[in-house]
């Protein structure tokens, strides 16, 4: 399936909700630092937050209207965030490896469209510093029944040692915004660390 992210961030997409999501907004303090990578950042709400706790931040995205938001939005800020325009299955970054990494609903996204879930799981533990701390937020199941395709099991395979330790799933939610109505998705949580 093909999608028109610069359309959708022309527009709005759904889960741009004005801040970071609340389960991840919830373990921001947990963060490693000071080099932190947000991976599938969107217009920036995560990068910046980040950013203000005092993180050297990189956040990424395919979209590169969804960067240049990004972008006014840290400038706006007068924070200093470096935002690039990448695939996340092909990740090419300078600035790695990070102390923590993030992923705010990308690997669902992925997992639903059955693009480059594989590619994007193997570049992951490259891009971890030893020690680095990840957080993966991953809807399951939409609001109103239906599988997004990840399942505890997958995420517990392309989190696995011995290139992650540690490794705990959470149940939460995950928040989308259609037209002011605020939807609500069941979501999984993972935390775990580089080995």
């Amino acid at each position: 399936m093909d999608i028109d992210y610069e359309e959708l961030y022309r527009e709005k997409p759904p889960w741009e909700i004005g801040g970071p999501q609340p389960a991840i907004a919830a373990v921001l303090g947990e963060a490693r630092g000071p080099k932190v990578l947000d991976i599938g950042c969107g217009s920036g709400d995560l990068s910046i937050a980040l950013a203000r706790l005092g993180h050297r931040v990189t956040g990424v995205d395919i979209s590169a209207t969804a960067i240049e938001q990004a972008r006014a939005k840290a400038a706006a800020a007068g924070l200093d965030v470096r935002f690039e325009v990448q695939d996340a299955a092909r990740l090419s970054l300078g600035a790695g490896p990070f102390d923590s990494i993030f992923d705010s609903g990308l690997l669902h996204w992925l997992a639903r469209y059955d693009t480059g879930v594989d590619e994007y799981l193997a570049l992951l533990p490259g891009l971890a510093a030893p020690g680095a701390t990840v957080f993966v937020l991953a809807v399951f199941e939409a609001a109103g029944g239906g599988s997004w395709g990840v399942t505890e099991e997958m995420l517990r395979a392309g989190f696995a040692e011995p290139s992650w330790t540690g490794t705990t799933i959470e149940e939460t939610e995950a928040y989308a915004d259609v037209d002011g109505q605020v939807i609500r998705h069941r979501a999984f949580l993972l935390r775990t660390s580089r080995a």
